[in-house]
């Protein structure tokens, strides 16, 4: 975040709903009182938003019951410090794991030989008859007479 934004007159609306979240997610009842009312002013004055604000809490909850990181972290002082919440939310953001490989792309299989050219039907039936000459009479078969 490069600078705060233009004020916002919604902004202590925000700031009542944003601790109210904050306050549900984590379980706790904290009163807003106005050095809270200063902090969250400070985040929300540079753009943070309330989905950002869930977003972060729900990772650095998420980090302390995988023992990453301390429970200190969910400090209502510590997450209203702009560059540390900039920071950790960019950091939930991220893809956590290298970027899988391309699959490799199944090698190329060669085009179907041509096929012979259709043939009319008296060309077909005269092969025929070339083929059935060029066989032996079978005994029994009617057509060898």
């Amino acid at each position: 975040m490069d600078a705060p934004a233009p004020a916002n007159p919604d902004l202590p609306r925000l700031i009542e709903q944003a601790h109210a979240l904050y306050c549900e997610l984590t379980a706790q009842n904290i009163l807003l009182r106005f050095n809270w009312q200063r902090s969250w002013w400070e985040l929300l004055r540079w753009g943070f938003t309330l989905d950002d604000v869930r977003c972060v809490v729900l990772y650095l909850q998420k980090e302390i019951r995988r023992d990453r990181r301390n429970i200190g972290a969910l400090k209502l002082s510590n997450l209203l410090q702009p560059d540390r919440f900039e920071e950790d939310l960019n950091i939930s953001r991220a893809r956590l794991q290298a970027p899988r490989p391309p699959r490799p792309k199944p090698p190329k299989t060669p085009p179907p030989p041509p096929s012979p050219e259709p043939i009319n039907r008296q060309e077909a039936a005269a092969l025929f008859k070339q083929f059935r000459k060029q066989l032996r009479p079978h005994p029994a078969d009617p057509h060898s007479r």
